[in-house]
């Protein structure tokens, strides 16, 4: 059938479609607006957030907790000030085996803590109402503690009692741990002792070796030319003046130049003569004798030789038991009685030709070249040293009793100490000035041991007063035995020195520093590795 136009259609269908469309628009315009209304409370929250936050940001500048800390007035003192007293009272409660009050007061204490924890993190002042549950609790706790007669009185008698124990047992774990160090630094490790064996019985069962020596007349006259650069050792010690001379060659720009001068004791001397011939290091010249040859070596003309001989000295040195031990147990170091380290204020009567001399210790490493210290001028001076004194310390009064007359007369009580081990000598002004008759005098002025202990630093603090020219601090830097050194120090520092207990050849001795020194051992030379040197 033909479908009917326009015109002739039903008037109710016309109006349903007329229905429909309106619904429809209506429904998107009240979508729109939904719409609109939703943005329009975002932005409002979100104006509402920024406030809040710039208002917690004031809070913050605001809030100093220092000044909090301060305030007499201040909730989160009071709790602090709880918490410190509730501390005590936990000691207190644990000496006296009241150990479920402890418990109370150490949980408490963890509320309280959490409190001030919250408080710092929020960066907020603590408020009464918050924490008034915490702070009577404590209070209650307190008030207990009181009742038990932990009163103020009692309390300070028991924790100066408790503080007296704990020093006197700091004071015996420490006296301990010197003697127990002491006793370690001054043992001979087996390797060095098995060292010291094969290299004198190599000595003496090859012939050949004594006569592989260079051309004795070659030798005499470079121990003698003032125009080379001359060191001086004393040290019964194998390993470590070899690592002095090795060290020494392999950083020297003219090692061919270099003469070492090695003084050691009858025991040690057949192996020293087998190592230095046996070992080649660079073309440095190396001489080795023995102390006991020295004929002008005794008891008459050297004052110490005499003390040391002494059997009260001996005595002091090795039984301690003549001052009820008020000495410190480093001045018991029986190394003091040893001539090896006193000969360092007789080198002109050692070495009679030379005119300058470099002395080092063996416990150092030279990591530059030495040469410049010959050509340092020391404007008329005896001795070339770095000086040690900091602020106060190392300063004379930390050497010397300045409570006896002669020392407090002579001697300034700040003048600034300096150091044994890298030393400028110039021989000359030394027998000009009689240095070594100075030396004898306090020697003998301190025979009854009243102006310093046994050593050979107080003694040359005297000899060297007003003869000493200080030097670059770069050229002896200490402390590598017993405490940290500035990693810059040791860049520049030309002789490190391992002074103090923790040698490096020892197993007491400080790791990190270690490789400094190790660095110039050769580990795969057969008579080290046979003596299990690692």
């Amino acid at each position: 059938m033909r479908r009917r136009s326009v015109d002739f259609r039903r008037p109710g269908r016309r109006r349903l479609q007329d229905v429909v469309w309106w619904t429809s628009c209506t429904v998107l315009l009240l979508f729109f607006i939904y719409i609109l209304a939703k943005g329009s409370t975002k932005i409002d929250s979100t104006y509402q957030f920024s406030r809040r936050t710039f208002r917690r940001e004031r809070v913050i500048e605001g809030f100093n907790v220092t000044d909090e800390m301060l305030s007499p007035e201040s909730v989160t003192r009071q709790i602090n000030d709880q918490i410190s007293l509730a501390k005590a009272f936990v000691v207190i409660a644990k000496e006296s085996n009241n150990h479920q009050f402890a418990w109370e007061l150490t949980s408490q204490i963890r509320i309280s803590q959490i409190f001030l924890s919250n408080a710092a993190t929020r960066r907020t002042p603590l408020t009464i109402k918050e924490s008034q549950y915490a702070i009577r609790d404590m209070a209650l706790l307190l008030f207990q503690a009181q009742q038990l007669h932990y009163d103020s009185a009692s309390m300070i008698m028991r924790l100066k009692g408790k503080i007296q124990a704990l020093e006197e047992q700091m004071s015996s774990a420490s006296e301990k741990s010197s003697k127990y160090g002491q006793i370690a630094a001054e043992e001979v490790p087996k390797s060095l002792f098995c060292l010291g064996v094969r290299l004198t019985s190599k000595w003496f069962k090859n012939l050949s070796l004594q006569k592989n020596l260079k051309d004795q007349r070659q030798v005499d006259m470079k121990l003698k030319d003032n125009d080379l650069y001359h060191f001086c050792v004393f040290s019964d010690n194998i390993l470590a003046t070899s690592v002095v001379i090795n060290s020494t060659s392999i950083n020297s720009k003219v090692p061919d130049q270099i003469v070492f001068h090695l003084v050691t004791d009858e025991i040690n001397y057949a192996a020293m003569k087998a190592w230095f011939s046996l070992n080649d290091f660079r073309g440095v010249t190396v001489e080795v004798q023995r102390f006991e040859d020295f004929s002008w070596l005794n008891a008459s003309y050297v004052p110490v030789l005499k003390q040391l001989q002494d059997s009260e000295i001996q005595n002091y040195y090795f039984k301690g038991n003549t001052d009820d031990s008020k000495t410190p147990i480093k001045f018991r170091n029986p190394k003091y009685l040893s001539m090896l380290n006193h000969l360092r204020f007789y080198i002109p009567e050692v070495f009679p030709e030379l005119k300058k001399v470099v002395f080092l210790d063996d416990d150092v490493v030279v990591q530059k070249d030495l040469s410049d210290l010959f050509t340092i001028d020391l404007n008329g001076n005896v001795n070339g040293a770095v000086e040690t004194c900091m602020e106060t310390f190392h300063r004379y009064h930390k050497y010397l009793n300045y409570s006896h007359p002669l020392i407090r007369t002579h001697f300034d009580p700040d003048a600034c100490g300096w150091a044994f081990g890298m030393n400028v000598f110039d021989l000359v002004q030394w027998r000009k000035r009689n240095v070594t008759g100075i030396y004898h005098y306090w020697q003998e002025k301190n025979a009854d041991r009243t102006l310093w202990k046994l050593g050979t630093l107080p003694p040359g603090l005297l000899t060297f007063y007003g003869l000493t020219e200080p030097l670059d601090p770069s050229w002896h830097v200490l402390g590598f035995g017993y405490t940290n050194v500035d990693p810059q120090l040791i860049e520049r520092g030309a002789v490190l020195h391992f002074n103090g207990n923790s040698k490096p050849w020892l197993k007491i001795g400080m790791e990190k520093y270690k490789p400094l020194w190790k660095k110039y051992v050769d580990y795969s030379h057969p008579i080290l590795q046979q003596c299990n040197f690692h």
